[in-house]
């Protein structure tokens, strides 16, 4: 049964993606002459986001706390990650970001073009011209006044734990001096965990959005320091989140 489960899941997942895009390319072409940020197809991918979030039957779903998010106000946007399914999640937030994501990642037949059409931000890891050009573009973003999402773990968490902080989030924020936004995801790693292929059913997800952290308020201004403080806040507040479940 579980072998079913999955196998439509997967069927679901990736047949409505597929039935999406043409939508994806057609915004994309019709708003490319005024739109150089990418914003309606952002925002196109962000309703696919919640729709797929909510329309597979193996787990429930609840976000908290999107109501610290200021509408007018850039964020660095900083989660842990435990699963694909994070992505996926995260959309639900419903703000104006773009996703720094893996070269390999923007490969993906559909979903690597989705995503140059929505502007995100590729980085190849090992590749330091790369990464000095994502920091660019991160940049300019932020001053732009649009939000950076970004995994500081820089990959999936094999297990439960979260991985060290990677201290290019925390740049971000000394540099144009935006607010860190950090956000907890819990649950995804059992429904499907990093090299898994089959879901699993009956769990409970869960997004919180905690207080964003104003520059003002980092009382450093180290950034790998900063790594530390904010990884010890974010494990803190889903060792709690864990507990409540």
């Amino acid at each position: 049964m579980d072998r079913f489960k999955s196998a439509f899941t997967w069927a679901f997942l990736i047949g409505s993606i597929a039935l999406m895009f043409p939508v994806t390319c057609l915004l994309w072409f019709v708003s490319y002459p005024f739109d150089n940020e990418g914003m309606l197809v952002h925002r196109w991918l962000l309703f696919q986001g919640r729709y797929l979030t909510r329309m597979v039957p193996l787990w429930s779903f609840t976000i908290e706390g999107t109501e610290k998010i200021q509408k007018d106000q850039a964020y660095v946007i900083i989660s842990n990650h435990l699963s694909i399914l994070d992505i996926i999640l995260l959309n639900n937030l419903g703000c104006n970001f773009r996703w720094i994501s893996k070269a390999e990642n923007l490969r993906v037949p559909i979903l690597g073009l989705s995503m140059k059409m929505a502007r995100y931000i590729e980085v190849e890891r090992g590749n330091k011209e790369s990464v000095l050009r994502m920091m660019e573009k991160a940049v300019d973003t932020l001053q732009k006044n649009i939000s950076i999402m970004i995994f500081p773990e820089g990959t999936r968490s094999k297990t439960t734990a979260t991985l060290p902080f990677k201290t290019g989030a925390f740049q971000l924020a000394l540099k144009t001096d935006k607010p860190v936004l950090p956000v907890i995801v819990e649950g995804t790693g059992k429904v499907l965990p990093k090299h898994g292929y089959r879901f699993s059913s009956g769990h409970r997800l869960r997004v919180r959005v905690l207080d964003p952290v104003f520059p003002g308020s980092f009382r450093t201004g180290d950034h790998e320091e900063l790594a530390v403080v904010f990884r010890k806040m974010m494990v803190d507040e889903l060792t709690m989140m864990r507990k409540e479940s």
